[in-house]
């Protein structure tokens, strides 16, 4: 008995130790490391190209629309897992909108101020800059929501509209967010916050979502600190949520009681910048991507797109795996990335 405690103590010793060193081999945590450059600023949004080293072999570029919520970073979280990396790997001219960190002086940002303002901006900037007519739009969760009433208010200028992980139709009960949402007084939680959703609160209502999320992470940090590599990929991860920006209250007002509470999206009901939304008036090609075990955007929300829209050419895929999976797990590099560029191949004419 006392043997094994003697080696119990030795081994957690030896593992403190190796710990200690694995930690002190670690200076900095870095995310979002593959090159671009800034071409068009606009308040706190700034419109990225990332760069390459040859001509691309795509003739339309790809702007990639990201959530309000978190950041684009997770699209590029280390090398052997990025997103971005994949899409320009395969020959794709790809832009990208960085959200930036919202204040009080931007509170009154309205869904009609990042739809018909800052997207619109962007696409006409890079229509502009290419001379053509119609991009491609390659969207992620909110931002999908905000691309497909883009697409339907401006559908001349979107060629390929990919959506990823995106809610459509809120009347759905699958998830935690959806149900806990149906009653809350946003008017009321806007005005406590003073205008400016703070990214933090975000987050702690995203972790309630699965509470033993909490231990799994815990253990997860506890197998990695003897392997650099490990420790750093879950740095990154942890990296990226801790920058969660904050939100602009009206907008949020907005998505959540016009979309989450009253649906009104799918109703036909919905109107930005004063102007209805008619879902069958996005005619762009659309590959509409869902995850099956999405606890938080659950495929009842995301699929019925295709039954709304106009497109002619319209796609389902369902990705095996979570959320956040479909960006950053291995599958989603050897499965997701080239079945989009592939998807979109066929589509470059």
């Amino acid at each position: 008995m006392e043997l094994n405690l003697l080696k119990e103590m030795a081994d957690m010793s030896q593992k403190v130790i190796k710990s200690y060193e694995t930690i002190n081999q670690i200076h900095d945590v870095d995310i979002a490391t593959s090159p671009k450059t800034q071409v068009y600023a606009e308040d706190k949004l700034k419109l990225y190209r990332y760069d390459r080293e040859t001509e691309a072999t795509y003739k339309t570029p790809v702007l990639v629309v990201y959530a309000l919520v978190n950041t684009y970073k997770m699209l590029d979280i280390q090398p052997d897992r990025s997103y971005i990396k994949n899409l320009l790997n395969a020959g794709l001219d790809v832009y990208l909108i960085d959200w930036g960190y919202p204040t009080k002086s931007d509170k009154f940002l309205s869904i009609d101020d990042y739809v018909n303002g800052y997207i619109n901006n962007c696409v006409d900037f890079i229509r502009k800059k290419h001379r053509i007519e119609k991009l491609n739009i390659l969207s992620i969760c909110q931002g999908g929501t905000l691309s497909v009433i883009y697409a339907s208010l401006y559908p001349n200028k979107i060629k390929n509209l990919v959506t990823h992980v995106t809610p459509i139709d809120f009347s759905t009960n699958d998830g935690l967010l959806f149900k806990w949402s149906k009653d809350m007084d946003f008017d009321k939680l806007v005005d406590a916050c003073d205008g400016l959703i703070p990214g933090d609160f975000l987050n702690q209502g995203f972790d309630m979502l699965k509470p033993m999320m909490k231990v799994q992470k815990q253990q997860a940090l506890n197998a990695s600190l003897e392997d650099k590599d490990k420790l750093l990929n879950f740095l990154r991860m942890e990296k990226w949520i801790s920058e969660s920006p904050d939100q602009a209250g009206e907008c949020y007002r907005q998505f959540m009681k016009d979309l989450y509470q009253q649906n009104k999206l799918v109703k036909g009901e919905l109107e930005v910048g004063g102007k209805k939304v008619n879902l069958k008036n996005l005619t762009a090609n659309l590959l509409n991507i869902y995850a099956t075990e999405d606890h938080l955007v659950p495929p009842a929300s995301t699929t019925p797109l295709n039954d709304y829209v106009g497109s002619t050419d319209k796609e389902l895929y369902s990705f095996k795996g979570g959320h956040i999976g479909v960006f950053v797990g291995s599958k989603s590099q050897k499965e997701l990335a080239p079945a989009v560029t592939e998807w979109l191949k066929k589509r470059d004419k």
